[in-house]
């Protein structure tokens, strides 16, 4: 298997055959369900969890808004978080304070409680691991699916794409990227990790009569929109030339090679509606862009660059983790 995430192949073939069933489950695990919804009555509780696995620094945070963005993408109030750490050999208090108090920056701003977890430090990893579960809320007429979504369905997309792969490249690989970018342009594209949460968004969109959402996370932009249209059973369009992308975004990969559409993008919001001028309108008074970047519809799925039609295919690999994979010329 290479690195990253499963693929949906293997997802399908290997993994959910083995979960099991019941019938208080609403919103069973499935490709592009980033969170399942259970029923507790009038309300439903929430449930997700992600490992942050590709960044060096700014873990805590990544892994608190990460985690409650997939809630926020249902359309549940975050509850709480609980947070593993797993520590490589030789990491010492001082590390471990550090990714909490990024942590407890994060649930701050998110309005979220750190309720419990797990540390250790184990030979099984080379660098820190943090993996988060967290716990939300939604009435139960009120949780949004991104199984929802329907054909003739617009597909808005808030923010930018390749927010949070920009920041950790920013960061991690600020030696390679500083003879071509300005240190000043470094500086920006680090401090995007404050627009990690779609939190906002996601509160937003679950009161503006969307039916389905999803967050863009590994696999970028063309990833995130083929499982929105995976999980709800449709085809979409994909207008790749009027997805946003940072100037940022843009200069650092194309001093690396990469394509932004490919790149870890959480920060961004999808979602399918029925009536995109009204849900614009209100995310833009909110302060928050967005922009209509396709449409789902019955029949195949395509992205269209520069005027020419190709299929859209979940990415074999997020274009961090391509770079990972890909020995420096240095």
């Amino acid at each position: 298997m290479k690195v990253g995430k499963s693929s949906p192949r293997t997802l399908q073939s290997r993994v959910y055959p083995h979960l099991g069933h019941r019938p208080d489950v609403l919103v069973h695990a499935g490709i592009g369900q980033d969170s399942a919804v259970l029923d507790f009555g009038p309300e439903v509780c929430v449930v997700t969890c992600d490992p942050i696995t590709g960044a060096a620094d700014h873990l805590g945070r990544l892994a608190v808004h990460v985690a409650c963005n997939d809630l926020a993408a249902a359309g549940a109030e975050p509850i709480g978080v609980l947070l593993t750490l797993l520590l490589p050999r030789g990491a010492g208090e001082r590390d471990l304070e550090l990714i909490m108090r990024d942590a407890g920056r994060a649930a701050r701003e998110v309005g979220v409680e750190i309720v419990g977890g797990h540390t250790e430090v184990t030979p099984a990893v080379t660098q820190s691991v943090v993996v988060a579960a967290a716990v939300g809320r939604a009435p139960r007429a009120g949780f949004v699916s991104a199984a929802g979504g329907r054909p003739g369905d617009t597909v808005v997309m808030t923010k930018s794409a390749g927010i949070e792969g920009t920041a950790i490249l920013a960061s991690d690989y600020a030696e390679r990227l500083l003879p071509a970018l300005a240190p000043s342009l470094l500086e920006r594209a680090r401090s995007l990790v404050r627009m990690i949460s779609v939190v906002p968004e996601g509160r937003i969109a679950a009161r503006s009569g969307v039916t389905a959402m999803h967050d863009v996370t590994e696999g970028g932009v063309l990833t995130g929109v083929w499982e929105l249209a995976e999980a709800s059973g449709c085809g979409v369009r994909l207008d790749c030339d009027a997805v946003p992308v940072l100037e940022e975004t843009r200069a650092i990969c194309r001093v690396l090679g990469l394509d932004p559409l490919g790149l870890i993008g959480s920060g961004a919001l999808l979602a399918a509606t029925p009536d995109p001028d009204r849900l614009c309108a209100r995310l833009r008074e909110g302060g928050i862009e967005c922009a209509v970047v396709g449409e789902l519809r019955a029949g195949p799925r395509v992205q269209i660059r520069e005027g020419k039609p190709t299929p859209l295919e979940p990415s074999a690999r997020d274009e961090l983790f391509r770079l990972i994979d890909t020995p420096s010329d240095d």
